[in-house]
């Protein structure tokens, strides 16, 4: 009896029953914790950096290149230029071939803001017509436009080249255009139709009790509540129209309507001689552009992810 009491005794009843030994133990536990803790971390963040480091390698390289002579970049595997300038952007910036930098820019340009436009156009209309109006065979033409994502771009090139030749669209803008305001873009449409789908019925079915048709629903309604699809289409096409190369090269004949990504390939094979160190300097100037625009409008890319798991 007096060595059970002498036992309990050792007891502190503030923390829960736990002996002197029972309370090391446990902070011997949660130390063991943390330091696994912070080895985790410690990993986690060296394998990220590793990452990051092999996935910037190439654009920290191109931004270098961009300083250094023509030779430099052939024979030297330094990273850092030992004599760096700025020739290489004057000879991006006079041009090549008696086109100016800022006529492949324009071209580029033109051709970017246009996508946009009629990629923004036309799929929010062709997703409304899909989303919110019965007519019959919406599922068959539905089904048809989504085979098409299926469908290799490489399929239909000659057919294409045909046709717009024929018509005499050959040497313009109209053939890298024209698919983009007739909602030849299945992509950007069922991005569009699956968050027009998300939005509550009942806000057409007011709009309709007030005397609203479907232009009125869809200018007054719909539009505002679609503008995290519709930046991250225009995000999307915006950078695939600039980084475009195979159909400028397929349609374009001229050297002043070439695009950016033509005007590059002109540094590599002209009178057989390259000059690297100006394809370079036109690279960086070339992915300026992209990077402004994107870093302007992601924020809506994040917008339209984390509303897309929203119901109505």
């Amino acid at each position: 009896m007096t060595a059970t009491t002498a036992h309990q005794t050792t007891r502190d009843p503030v923390l829960g029953g736990q002996g002197p030994d029972d309370l090391e133990a446990s902070a011997q536990l949660r130390k063991a914790a943390k330091r696994r803790g912070r080895v985790k971390s410690v990993f986690f963040h060296v394998f990220v950096l590793a990452v990051t480091v092999v996935i910037l390698y190439p654009a920290v390289w191109m931004l270098m290149s961009s300083l250094k002579p023509t030779s430099d970049i052939i024979g030297n595997i330094s990273l850092i230029p030992t004599d760096a300038s700025f020739d290489n952007f004057a000879k991006a910036l006079s041009g090549i071939g008696g086109v100016s930098f800022w006529t492949f820019f324009g071209n580029s340009l033109f051709l970017a803001v246009m996508s946009v436009i009629g990629i923004t156009l036309s799929s929010t209309i062709t997703s409304y017509a899909f989303a919110r109006i019965d007519f019959p065979g919406r599922g068959i033409f539905f089904t048809l436009m989504i085979a098409t994502l299926l469908l290799p771009f490489h399929v239909v090139i000659i057919p294409q080249y045909i046709m717009f030749n024929q018509l005499g669209m050959v040497n313009t803008f109209v053939p890298l255009l024209i698919g983009k305001f007739l909602a030849a873009e299945a992509f950007f449409v069922f991005l569009m139709v699956q968050f027009m789908r998300n939005l509550p019925r009942e806000l057409d079915e007011a709009a309709r009790i007030d005397g609203a048709g479907h232009i009125r629903i869809f200018r007054s309604i719909m539009l505002p509540l679609m503008k995290p699809p519709i930046m991250t289409a225009s995000i999307f096409a915006f950078i695939w129209s600039w980084n475009d190369f195979f159909g400028p090269l397929l349609y374009l004949k001229k050297p002043d309507l070439y695009s950016l990504p033509i005007a590059l390939r002109l540094y590599v094979d002209q009178t057989s001689v390259s000059d690297y160190g100006a394809q370079m300097a036109m690279a960086v100037l070339a992915l300026l552009p992209v990077l402004v625009f994107f870093i302007i409008f992601q924020r809506f890319i994040v917008d339209g992810v984390a509303t897309q798991g929203l119901k109505g």
